[in-house]
C-alpha cells in the first residue's frame, strides 16, 4: 500500500534581541498557565510569556527493514499394509532430513521442530511427520531446500519459506528511524540559523508526532496465487516499512555567548 504524501515541513523562526530563552520563561511560569495557553499545541508558550530564540522544526524519516528469519516447513507421509513398515519408511526419511539441516544448514536443536502422527485407515498404517526449520541465513536456507527436493522422493512436500523479523529487528527499526527524523529536524534547525548568521543551541524539546508501520507489497504481483510468488517476491512482500514525524523545538544561541566563546578562543 503507497504511503500517503506527508504535508511539507513548516518552520518557524523568530530572531530578537538576547533574552530569556523560552525554557527560563516557561520555568517561571505560574501553575496553570501552561494548560491556559494549550501547552500541547506544538511548543507555544503561554499568554503573557513571549517566545524565547528558538527555531521550531519538524522532521520525517521512512526507513524499511528486511525480514531476518524464516521458517520451512517438510512435511513427510507413507502409508503400508504393516504399521512397522510404514513408521520405518518415514523415519529413515526424517532422519535424513534433520541431518541435512544440521549439517548443509549449520542449526541446533532449537531451531528444529520435529511432530509426528500415527494413523490407520481402512487396512492401512499411515505414518506422518512434520518438520519445522528456522533459518537466519536465506543462503544456507536454499543450500538443503534444494538438496532435500533432489534427493527425496515425492513423498517429501517442502512448503515455500514463510518470512518475518523477529521482535528484535523490529525494535531496532523503530529507533533508527525516529533517530532519523530527530536528525532531520536538527540538521534543518541548524540550516535556517545559518542562514540568518545565528548559531543553533541546545533542543528544547523533541516530540513525537506520528509514527506508522507497514508490510510491503509485490506490486503487479499482488493478485499471483502465494504459491507462484519468487522466493524473491515473498522477501519482499514480508519487508517491514517504518516512518516517523518529530517536532523539535532548538535554542538560537544569543549575541553574547558568541561573543563570550570567541573571546575564550583568543585568550
Amino acid at each position: 500500500m503507497p504511503f500517503p504524501p506527508v504535508s511539507p515541513a513548516r518552520v518557524f523562526a523568530e530572531l530578537v534581541p538576547p533574552g530569556p530563552t523560552g525554557a527560563e520563561w516557561r520555568e517561571k511560569e505560574p501553575p496553570g498557565a501552561a494548560a491556559a495557553g494549550g501547552g500541547g499545541g506544538g511548543g507555544i508558550p503561554a499568554p503573557g510569556f513571549p517566545p524565547g530564540r528558538e527555531v521550531h522544526v519538524s522532521g520525517t524519516a521512512e526507513l524499511s527493514a528486511a525480514p531476518d528469519r524464516a521458517t520451512v516447513t517438510v512435511r513427510l507421509r507413507s502409508s503400508k499394509g504393516e504399521a512397522a513398515a510404514a513408521r520405518s519408511s518415514v523415519a529413515r526419511r526424517l532422519d535424513y532430513v534433520l541431518q541435512a539441516a544440521r549439517q548443509r544448514g549449520e542449526l541446533s536443536e532449537k531451531n528444529l521442530s520435529v511432530t509426528r502422527n500415527f494413523s490407520r485407515i481402512d487396512n492401512a498404517y499411515k505414518m506422518e511427520a512434520e518438520v519445522c526449520i528456522t533459518f537466519s541465513d536465506f543462503g544456507k536456507m536454499q543450500d538443503v531446500c534444494n538438496l532435500l527436493v533432489e534427493k527425496l522422493d515425492s513423498s517429501v512436500t517442502i512448503d515455500p519459506p514463510h518470512f518475518y523479523h523477529t521482535m528484535e529487528a523490529i525494535d531496532v527499526l523503530r529507533r533508527q528511524v525516529c533517530l532519523a527524523a530527530v536528525g532531520s529536524a536538527q540538521q534543518k534547525a541548524k540550516e535556517v540559523c545559518q542562514l540568518f548568521g545565528q548559531s543553533l543551541g541546545k533542543p528544547l524539546l523533541i516530540r513525537e508526532e506520528e509514527a506508522k508501520e507497514w508490510e510491503g507489497h509485490i506490486g503487479n504481483h499482488e493478485a499471483t496465487s502465494s504459491d507462484l510468488l519468487s522466493l524473491q517476491q515473498r522477501r519482499q512482500s514480508a519487508t517491514i516499512y517504518a516512518f516517523s514525524r518529530i517536532f523539535a523545538i532548538f535554542e538560537i544561541k544569543g549575541e553574547r555567548k558568541r561573543k563570550k566563546a570567541a573571546l575564550l578562543n583568543m585568550n
